[in-house]
């Protein structure tokens, strides 16, 4: 629930910031921003000593995977609504749960099967990919929820063997390398203004706490019944869409949502019933 509320906080500030920085530019400050924050909450914590250099090839998949599909995402954030870019990045749990039994031995159980197809429905009819045609904008939030399974996949992975404090560090040096390098290849990297320097904070902060809560989230729970979860952020979203963007209420944004909790609501139970079988 963290990572939900930090994310629609993402959104809406990187909304704010994009007529004024480009998507590296953002994604730069943000990785610069969350160095800070870690080593800073690194030390009070005294975890900075659990950082280490081990699984560098897993940190550089998972981050760059990461890189491009949020890079993909602040694009989309902008032209088309928070609801429909929401209801793409919720294939993920479909896919982190295809994938799953090939990178981290978890089951592909018929409850888990179904509720992802059953929640692909409902995003699909969020989406509506069949009236509004395949948009740049469609097309950016199709492929963002790619790069994030790749991310989510690798998390998982980490966990195992990395602390949270290792994979945040790697996380934000490696993204601002990235996008440090993306930002600068024309020579002009914009610095953030009085007006959106908070937005830009909001961006960086929310975005490090979110990761934090998925990592936590993933350290004590398999990842297709963490990555559903995130399905609470459509309705929010689209109520945030309505009250201050003037997105138009559309009723298939709620069905969808229905639809898509209800798959949420399926495969949690399952899981439920199977820890207190075991």
């Amino acid at each position: 629930m963290g990572a939900v509320v930090s994310f629609t906080s993402m959104a809406v500030a990187g909304r704010e910031v994009a007529h004024q920085l480009d998507t590296f530019e953002i994604m730069t400050y943000r990785s610069f921003l969350g160095i800070a924050v870690v080593l800073i909450v690194g030390a009070a914590s005294g975890t900075l000593g659990q950082i280490n250099g081990r699984n560098m090839r897993l940190h550089l998949i998972r981050n760059s995977s990461h890189f491009i599909g949020q890079n993909l995402w602040f694009y989309a954030v902008t032209v088309i609504t928070l609801p429909q870019l929401f209801a793409f990045e919720f294939s993920v749990p479909l896919w982190v749960a295809l994938f799953a039994p090939f990178f981290l031995a978890e089951r592909l159980t018929l409850v888990r099967l179904g509720s992802a197809l059953v929640g692909f429905a409902g995003i699909l009819i969020v989406a509506r990919p069949d009236q509004l045609g395949l948009s740049p904008g469609i097309i950016a939030a199709a492929l963002c929820a790619l790069g994030f399974t790749g991310s989510a996949i690798a998390t998982k992975l980490l966990t195992r063997t990395q602390s949270t404090t290792c994979i945040l560090f790697w996380l934000t040096v490696i993204q601002a390398v990235l996008g440090l390098v993306c930002a600068g290849y024309d020579g002009d990297i914009a610095l953030p203004t009085a007006e959106t320097l908070p937005w830009v904070i909001l961006v960086g902060f929310a975005g490090l706490f979110a990761h934090f809560c998925i990592t936590s989230a993933l350290q004590i729970a398999p990842a297709v019944f963490v990555f559903p979860m995130d399905f609470v952020r459509l309705p929010l979203a689209a109520t945030i869409g309505i009250l201050f963007y003037a997105e138009p209420f559309q009723i298939t944004v709620f069905i969808g949502a229905a639809i898509i909790l209800s798959a949420n609501f399926l495969n949690i139970r399952s899981e439920q019933k199977q820890v207190q079988k075991a």
